[in-house]
């Protein structure tokens, strides 16, 4: 049951390698239209990049970011659930939490409008609240 568990975790992670990949073969082509990265002031942030690229190149960096916040506590999550043992529930919300996650990135990263967004946000969260929960319950008393 512990590999179960620890699929989804690896999905997510390829799936971040994904978005910086369609991250980046979409903003070097702008940036060289722009006169490249050598061009690029020094110390130059991505955040510097707003308002100078077009909005529908700057969400792919928008939701990589996003990418790197909340799925650490994901992460963090199914470590200690594969370690205590998960259930078959376990497995379950580990995967809706990825599925929802690669939904919203999609839709972040070409539609993203924000009613739609918010709520697969509000979903992959409930998930990680239950899966949060449900670690700490297989960690109390084991000492």
């Amino acid at each position: 049951m512990q590999a179960q568990i620890l699929t989804p975790a690896a999905v997510l992670v390829l799936w971040s390698l994904v978005m910086l990949f369609w991250m980046g073969f979409t903003r070097l082509p702008a940036l060289k239209s722009m006169g490249g990265i050598g061009k690029a002031k020094p110390g130059g942030r991505g955040q510097d990049l707003e308002g100078v690229l077009a909005p529908e190149i700057n969400w792919k960096s928008h939701n990589y970011s996003h990418l790197m916040e909340q799925p650490t506590l994901f992460y963090a999550t199914v470590a200690i659930l594969a370690i205590m043992g998960p259930g078959s529930l376990d497995v379950a919300l580990a995967w809706a939490y990825v599925v929802i996650r690669i939904i919203h990135s999609v839709w972040q990263a070409t539609v993203n409008r924000l009613p739609v967004r918010f709520s697969l946000f509000v979903l992959s969260s409930a998930c990680l609240i239950v899966l949060a929960i449900r670690a700490l319950g297989a960690t109390l008393g084991h000492g």
